[in-house]
């Protein structure tokens, strides 16, 4: 997944250890009964579900908007201001990594110091973008999520994962936090969001996984950090640049003003993807931007267009739907049709932009995992929602967790 002018270097190894492999099939073992996806889903409302450019109340929409799916949605209130095949299951490649800060950027204090074992990075995918992890340097906390979110590394990404427990175990834990925040489009078979059979989400979820991530302080900072100072052994340290370009101004376009992050995303297989937020006048918008047909620049470009409409035109949109809030937060439960297409969220559906074909151990690893947490995830939410409605009705007020 790499998108910008600077690469340390490229990981050359597709083989997995031991351990790796047989945590991943340790994970798949539950898997036999998975069944195809859901076609539609009414998380965010009816017409989310509908395909092509939904939009009410507002004219002049950008036209060269070639995305296969998109989304614009107000950041405050949730409501989406207009989309365009929302609910798509595509490949997402890094914008994942929403996800993966979402589940893991909590765990461990931004001050902890990990010395990189070989074992860290030996399982990083072939062709993987890398923010040049080495074995024996020791990286703080902190300068691990800066290679993850400034240079999208897949190496930053595995060493945060070894430390959560391992990769089947950080895919689980995705999955389930996917799970309560609704997003039920998407399925995870790697951490990093590397081109793996059956790595799905959304232009609905991606945008869900960048609301949700931006309450917290540290999500919003890494993603608005433009350049960081990363070790490389020793005294010595070499400079990485965010490969958000709307971000930093750089490959032909300059800094869009108020845009702060969020992450972008892009593999050969998958194309570009990005989801990206600014303010202006008070009002923070959010657009996720997934697939457009022409070249590398474009995905911003048509970002650009949407948030320029989105604080002029749009501002007289009516909602066509709304970003739900996660089920551990109060959040509605999903319909019994949304929760259909959850049940099914490890089959590949229509348009899916799966990477090559064939079994590998990560995609038994991401469907089994998928299976576990979603139960998991469910039992999980139900729990503190009893707990949450226990403590409202002894204090009177309405029940919050």
């Amino acid at each position: 997944m790499f998108d910008s002018v600077y690469r340390p270097g490229v990981r050359d190894s597709s083989r997995l250890t031991r351990r790796a492999v047989f945590g991943l099939t340790a994970a798949a073992l539950p898997l036999s009964t998975a069944t195809p996806a859901s076609a539609t889903t009414v998380i965010g409302g009816e017409r989310l579900a509908r395909g092509g450019v939904q939009v009410r109340g507002a004219t002049g929409l950008p036209k060269k908007i070639t995305a296969h799916a998109w989304l614009l949605a107000d950041c405050a209130s949730g409501e989406v201001l207009a989309s365009c095949d929302a609910h798509r299951r595509l490949a997402p490649a890094s914008t994942l990594k929403m996800l993966f800060a979402d589940t893991v950027l909590k765990k461990f204090d931004r001050t902890e110091r990990y010395r990189v074992k070989d074992s860290d990075v030996s399982d990083v995918p072939a062709g993987s973008s890398l923010v040049g992890i080495k074995p024996g340097i020791t990286y703080t906390v902190e300068q691990l999520w800066q290679g993850v979110f400034l240079r999208s590394g897949n190496d930053a990404v595995h060493v945060l994962a070894h430390m959560n427990g391992g990769i089947a175990k950080t895919v689980a834990e995705m999955q389930a936090r996917a799970a309560d925040l609704q997003a039920l489009d998407t399925h995870v078979v790697s951490p990093d969001g590397f081109d793996h059979p059956g790595q799905l989400s959304s232009a609905y979820d991606l945008t869900l996984f960048a609301r949700h991530g931006l309450k917290d302080a540290d999500f919003r900072g890494y993603c608005g950090t433009r350049t960081a100072d990363f070790p490389a052994g020793g005294k010595k340290t070499f400079q990485i640049q965010n490969t958000d370009r709307l971000l930093t101004g750089s490959w032909g376009l300059g800094v869009y003003q108020g845009l702060f992050g969020v992450k972008n995303g892009y593999t050969s297989h998958a194309g570009n993807t990005f989801t990206g937020g600014a303010t202006r006048g008070g009002r923070t918008l959010l657009v996720t931007v997934m697939h457009p047909d022409s070249g590398s620049n474009a995905v911003y470009e048509e970002t650009a267009a949407l948030l320029d409409w989105g604080f002029g035109k749009g501002s007289s949109a009516q909602p066509v739907g709304t970003l739900v809030d996660p089920l551990s937060e109060g959040g509605a439960s999903p319909s019994p049709s949304a929760a259909k297409g959850a049940a099914g969220a490890s089959g590949t559906g229509a348009a899916a932009g799966t990477g090559s074909s064939g079994s590998s151990p990560w995609a038994f690893a991401g469907a089994g995992a998928g299976a576990l947490a979603l139960l998991g995830g469910g039992a999980w939410a139900v729990q503190r929602r009893r707990r949450a409605a226990a403590a409202g009705s002894s204090s009177g007020d309405a029940p919050v967790s």
